[in-house]
């Protein structure tokens, strides 16, 4: 079977990692993509799920913290400041 190469840019550290993580399982580079290729081509999907990162103002802290902060105003906690507007000083 002829071979073919394929280029793909990374970012520099995230290839040193990966080149890391490969050979610390015993497999080089060139192996690990090649396997990945083989999965999309047998599955005929990404092997994986592909998902965004979470928006950290969602995380089960700060939700609590705002609805604290909620109830402390509801219950006349706060204090009410004027807006300030960038360039308005």
């Amino acid at each position: 079977m002829a071979q073919a190469t394929l280029t793909a840019r990374v970012d520099e550290q995230d290839k040193a990692r990966f080149d890391h993580f490969c050979s610390s399982v015993g497999l080089n580079t060139s192996t690990a993509i090649n396997l990945f290729v083989k999965a999309v081509l047998r599955e005929n999907r990404i092997p994986f799920e592909i998902a965004q990162a979470p928006d950290p103002f969602y995380s089960e802290e700060n939700l609590a913290y705002v609805q604290k902060s909620v109830q402390e105003l509801r219950a006349g906690k706060g204090n009410v400041h004027e807006l300030i507007e960038v360039g308005d000083e």
